[in-house]
């Protein structure tokens, strides 16, 4: 089985526990998996998204609850609503590295590091939830993150552009506001959800690099400018404008130029 085959399957696992496992053994096997990236991998007869357990209730953005910390159940759900992400970020992930032919050998494998480390994600934020008395699944979530994949279906350009360097970049700028509002609860519990964040945060900037790498890369073969296009998929694809605060500082790190944060200030 090809490495992209194997993504595949893992895709389409609907158990977050059996999700994670798969994905696991596949960055301790793909030393052993072909990359093809020319591979046209079977249709999925009919199926378009992924694998997605019963819970939580996916319901529309604008329906789900402001979330405190400042409860013990609003600090669960708070850590939920972050776990979702990561949940949603393994598919992600997986999905880039199945989905899109013709890509350079380095292109696959950097995207499979990206899941394994969402997984990783995942199971930190699910164990410290499960501590707390609650599970992945108890608290509504929506499924805004998914509806830009399934738009950037068919170009891996634009998959680039609008979804790790647009809404996962985002994360780059949501986390240090999240944890200055976990640090004024005074709670082991929340410590713990801050220093989870750290993780999170100092792996989601290799992981929009990774995005930003080959955004550009795709726009040079095909002689086009990263930062006029930009703004043109923003508009086809009808994506996020995003408002500061930026963080700077991560978003230089992860591979943003000067001339990109000016664009993004307007």
């Amino acid at each position: 089985m090809s490495l992209r085959a194997a993504s595949l399957n893992a895709w389409l696992i609907a158990d977050p526990t059996e999700k994670v496992q798969a994905v696991q053994a596949l960055r301790n096997a793909h030393i052993e998996l072909l990359v093809s990236p020319t591979e046209h991998l079977k249709s999925l007869d009919g199926i378009e998204v992924p694998g997605h357990p019963t819970l939580p209730r996916l319901i529309p953005a604008k329906q789900v609850r402001a979330r405190t910390p400042f409860t013990p159940e609003g600090l669960a759900s708070l850590i939920h609503a972050v776990c979702h992400i990561e949940f949603n970020a393994i598919n992600l992930a997986l999905d880039a590295v199945w989905r899109f032919n013709d890509m350079p050998h380095a292109y696959y494998t950097d995207w499979l590091r990206v899941t394994y480390e969402e997984s990783q994600h995942f199971e930190l934020l699910h164990t410290h939830l499960k501590s707390l008395g609650f599970s992945y699944g108890d608290f509504d979530a929506h499924d805004g993150l998914w509806q830009m994949c399934e738009r950037t279906s068919k170009d891996v350009l634009a998959r680039m552009a609008l979804v790790p360097r647009t809404l996962e970049a985002r994360g780059l700028d949501a986390t240090p506001l999240i944890q200055a509002k976990l640090l004024k609860v005074a709670s082991p519990a929340a410590k713990r959800a801050v220093e989870i964040l750290d993780i999170i945060l100092r792996d989601e900037v290799g992981h929009v690099a990774i995005g930003n790498h080959w955004y550009r890369w795709l726009c040079e073969q095909r002689g086009l400018d990263p930062v006029a296009l930009y703004g043109e998929l923003v508009q086809r694809y009808d994506a996020p404008r995003l408002k500061p605060p930026f963080n700077n500082e991560a978003r230089l790190q992860a591979g943003f130029t000067e001339v990109e944060l000016s664009y993004l200030l307007g």
